[in-house]
């Protein structure tokens, strides 16, 4: 698949991050254009998810410099609640409000966030809604969804703010096997759709078919990065190769 084509949305360069006396990353640089899929992989414990949590300052850089969509994300007088807005974001867990509806969870995030009266809110939330294939579960609470329709249900409170970019931390992990393949699906959809997405994740086949790019890290670098018929069939470093021999046999 070729690399998309467009201006970088997420610029990060040089971001390091510690944690007490762990130097968690180590001068990371990412790029990501316009409606590109980036796909980052590496052993537990790389730096891959604090990288994504550094993008929107969930957690602060030690170092470095972060531009999203135009935006400095580390400079003081950024309202890093409005920069926010543009840069969606799905985790391993759902943080759905047990005691709402789906509709109830995608229309809060819409009326708290974007200040919309409630019927506006409760129209695009079930729009959302229906992008994840969930329009017939609006009514459902959480606790009568499936894993897979929950993270569903957090993929649609993401995309209804119209977020620039999607990040993905390991949006899977907690999934039965037979779930996942729904919750990919939404997120091919979303690809198709032009949607920028940057995904931690251990979902290979996904990352083989789906990306545009692939960023292997270790120990807090990036240390190959490329299209992945060349991360993954051809990789130039031997701790790449390692990670790739080491999947491939699971």
């Amino acid at each position: 698949m070729a690399a998309a084509a467009g201006k970088p949305i997420v610029r990060a360069h040089g971001i390091h991050k510690h944690f007490g006396p762990l130097h968690v990353l180590r001068g990371v640089d990412l790029e990501v254009a316009e409606r590109e899929l980036v796909f980052v992989i590496g052993p537990s414990g790389s730096g891959k998810s604090t990288l994504l949590r550094c993008l929107n300052r969930l957690e602060e850089p030690s170092g470095g410099r972060i531009e999203v969509d135009g935006i400095d994300m580390l400079d003081r007088k950024t309202d890093i609640n409005r920069a926010r807005q543009r840069i969606g974001m799905v985790f391993q867990s759902f943080n759905l409000y047990p005691h709402m509806t789906a509709l109830g969870n995608v229309a809060l995030a819409l009326r708290k966030v974007l200040g919309l009266p409630r019927g506006e809110a409760g129209a695009r939330a079930r729009a959302a809604l229906d992008r994840v294939h969930l329009a017939d579960r609006a009514g459902h609470y959480p606790g009568q969804l499936s894993g897979g329709q929950q993270q569903r249900v957090a993929i649609a409170r993401a995309i209804a703010l119209e977020p620039r970019v999607m990040l993905f931390d390991e949006p899977t992990s907690a999934l039965d096997p037979e779930l996942v393949g729904g919750v990919l699906q939404v997120m091919r959809e979303l690809r198709e759709s032009g949607m920028t997405m940057v995904v931690v994740s251990h979902e290979m086949g996904f990352a083989r078919a789906a990306a545009d790019r692939v960023v292997f890290m270790d120990h807090g670098l990036v240390v190959e990065e490329g299209p992945p018929e060349a991360v993954f069939g051809a990789p130039r470093e031997e701790r790449t190769r390692a990670f790739i021999r080491q999947i491939d046999r699971h």
